[in-house]
């Protein structure tokens, strides 16, 4: 993740600062000064790595005081940090840094949302592969920082067949079959479509079995016939907190929602100069 981390950081600083920020040069370049970042909301603390590795990257000499912890909750608005030293740098850092902070915050407050309702529960949240293009590694990470799961990371770490892999393969059977035989130490996740196709996927040792559009009285049908502990059957699609708490009275292990990166609000939060003298 380290590497990910740097990567992604110099990327982003690139991308913002380009040959130089020339607002911030108006500053005196021995101007020095103190600034806070500043949490309008209610918010899940996410990213303080990202944003710690995007001042070395500017300025070392910048020093960052935090106020808060990683993964945990505040529940009302409040200084987060406080920074200190050049104010031209502290002013380039200020949106790279929040970009990350605000994004990172807000996934994470909105899987602990979603964890929220299955507490006292065996059932799991995961998320999907619905991340934005780069930012998988992080907005992953921002899933557990919330208390969710992860689902497979991308498409070489776990077998997932679905509708169009079983039409190409000719049935569940030919696609599970084929997939043991390429890579015997992956996990195998099938999706099925109705309750028989649930029955050809549980003949073999797979590890998940993904109900798609399934009604309560299927997904009930097919908890009860589901008779290995250890094969986890998993729920996604039009999920909401009245859906989950049904899921969970159905018994079901996990439910996958791509809501928990694809639809998001970034955090309110800001970083603001302030007078020292004023404390």
């Amino acid at each position: 993740m380290k590497f990910e981390l740097k990567k992604l950081v110099e990327l982003a600083l690139a991308e913002d600062i380009g040959t130089g920020d020339i607002t911030a040069q108006l500053i005196p370049k021995d101007k020095q000064g103190q600034a806070v970042i500043l949490a309008k909301e209610a918010a899940v603390v996410c990213g303080i790595e990202y944003v710690n590795e995007v001042i070395r990257q500017v300025d070392t000499t910048i020093e960052i005081k935090w106020l808060v912890q990683e993964g945990g909750y505040q529940k009302k608005p409040c200084d987060w940090a406080i920074l200190r030293g050049p104010l031209r740098s502290i002013l380039t850092v200020e949106r790279t840094a929040l970009n990350f902070l605000q994004t990172l915050s807000a996934i994470a407050t909105k899987t602990r949302s979603y964890v929220s309702w299955v507490q006292g529960s065996k059932t799991k949240i995961l998320d999907t592969r619905k991340t934005i293009p780069g930012l998988r590694y992080p907005e992953k990470y921002a899933v557990r920082c919330g208390g969710g799961n992860n689902h497979r990371m991308g498409l070489y770490d776990e077998f997932l067949i679905k509708e169009n892999h079983i039409e190409a393969m000719g049935s569940i059977s030919k696609a599970i079959e084929a997939a043991q035989k390429l890579h015997a130490d992956k996990p195998i996740v099938v999706e099925v479509q109705n309750i028989l196709e649930f029955k050809e996927a549980r003949k073999y040792p797979v590890t998940r079995i993904m109900l798609d559009n399934f009604s309560d009285e299927m997904i009930e049908e097919t908890v009860a016939e589901n008779q290995n502990p250890q094969r986890v059957i998993e729920v996604s699609g039009g999920i909401d907190e009245k859906r989950i708490q049904k899921l969970v009275a159905l018994g079901v292990d996990c439910i996958s929602i791509g809501d928990l990166t694809k639809s998001i609000r970034a955090i309110d939060l800001s970083l603001l100069v302030r007078d020292e003298s004023n404390g």
